[in-house]
């Protein structure tokens, strides 16, 4: 497991900390880390100027081969990469949907057509994706998905509604998994399709959080239309290509998430030593616990990204979101309890909210979002202890 950087990380180290250093200034520095889970709304066309940025710099999309614009780097380099953005203060990144998901998926399962038409403008920060994959009864079943997609002559034409889907509000494209063949096994009938935003046929309407924001959104496709050619990997091939692009949704970015998770347990332990309950013994203890926890994400994402080499993470990667997800969610909790009662009060009219409220609140769907506990528990069960998959309820 890599603990250790080399000369020439830390000489990249340097590298990333001067370019940030000299061009993250002006409104971008007083910005700040805006933009983060649960504030996704923030600042998006400061954020989208600031990828462009990234973008012309040759900061963007760092992992990817050289030949589809990116820089090639190490798995090292990213990690660092990562690390010192967060620490910089930097705006959170509006294109990593793009740069962490779609954009590895072109690069495995594209054609050289559409990774000329896609990749340069993800690199360049010109184009915003969303991911098309729950429904209101397909969220961690997607296999269950019942939008439908017919080819028509040169279009396919697609019918059907998508739910949580994240900034699709402010996305020029969307790739979603739809059904295009009813008629065999529920897998079998998926395809992988690469639609385009502004349209007629596509009605985006925000879904208002608990926190009093809408990152995620309900998509609506009435006869929406994409090319014939807008398919990624071959009809039939969605289920494949929807789970390759899931395995590298668990990348690097988990370091320097972590890091923002450090800054938030920062904030709350501060609070409990302004507030005098450090003295308490059970905070004390939950507090030290977090601390531990956090610690162990670390070093048990370092594990992940060693073992994966070159490739996507594996089934292993599933500990990683089951952890984080359970640790973020308790720092939620610690952070109301710190302040007692007085964390149950708004700060004002009609409904304020403290940053330690918000973070409660939103912390509720870690454990659903980006694929539930159970799943996740499921996935390290079955591949990668080699359980006995779960049987399935017998049909009446």
């Amino acid at each position: 497991m890599q603990l250790a950087f080399s000369q020439e990380d830390e000489a990249f180290r340097a590298e990333v900390r001067q370019w940030l250093a000299d061009n993250l200034v002006g409104e971008f520095a007083e910005a700040g880390a805006i933009g983060v889970p649960g504030r996704e709304h923030e600042g998006h066309e400061l954020r989208q100027e600031w990828e462009r940025k990234l973008g012309a710099a040759g900061w963007t999309c760092l992992g990817w081969p050289k030949e589809f614009g990116g820089r090639g780097a190490t798995l090292t380099q990213q990690v660092i990469f990562n690390e010192e953005y967060v620490r910089a203060d930097a705006p959170v990144r509006v294109g990593h949907i793009g740069e962490g998901l779609i954009g590895p998926t072109i690069i495995a399962y594209g054609t050289p057509e559409q990774q000329q038409r896609f990749l340069p403008k993800i690199v360049s920060g010109d184009e915003l994706w969303c991911q098309g994959y729950s429904e209101p009864n397909a969220g961690s079943d997607l296999a269950n998905v019942q939008t439908r997609a017919v080819l028509d002559g040169d279009r396919w034409v697609i019918n059907g509604q998508k739910v949580w889907t994240s900034l699709a509000h402010v996305s020029d494209w969307c790739f979603a998994v739809v059904r295009t063949d009813p008629t065999v096994s529920k897998h079998a009938g998926l395809s992988f399709l690469l639609v385009p935003m502004d349209q007629p046929g596509i009605d985006v309407r925000p879904i208002i959080q608990v926190t009093g924001t809408s990152e995620f959104n309900e998509v609506f496709f009435s006869d929406a239309e994409t090319d014939a050619s807008m398919i990624l990997g071959a009809p039939g091939q969605g289920w494949e290509v929807a789970n390759a692009l899931l395995g590298f949704e668990r990348g690097v970015a988990t370091l320097a998430q972590q890091i923002q998770f450090e800054r938030e347990y920062t904030k709350v332990l501060r609070l409990a030593q302004g507030r005098g309950v450090t003295s308490d013994p059970v905070l004390r203890q939950r507090l030290a616990g977090s601390w531990i926890g956090l610690k162990l994400l670390r070093y048990n994402a370092l594990r992940t990204l060693t073992n994966m080499g070159d490739g996507a993470p594996g089934p292993e990667a599933s500990i990683s979101k089951l952890a984080w997800a359970n640790w973020h969610k308790a720092l939620g909790e610690l952070a109301m309890d710190v302040q007692g009662v007085s964390s149950l009060l708004a700060t004002g009219s009609p409904y304020d909210l403290t940053p330690e409220q918000s973070l409660f609140l939103f912390t509720r769907s870690d454990t659903i979002y980006g694929g539930s506990d159970e799943i996740q528990k499921n996935i390290i069960g079955e591949r990668a202890l080699g359980l006995p998959r779960e049987p399935k309820p017998e049909k009446k």
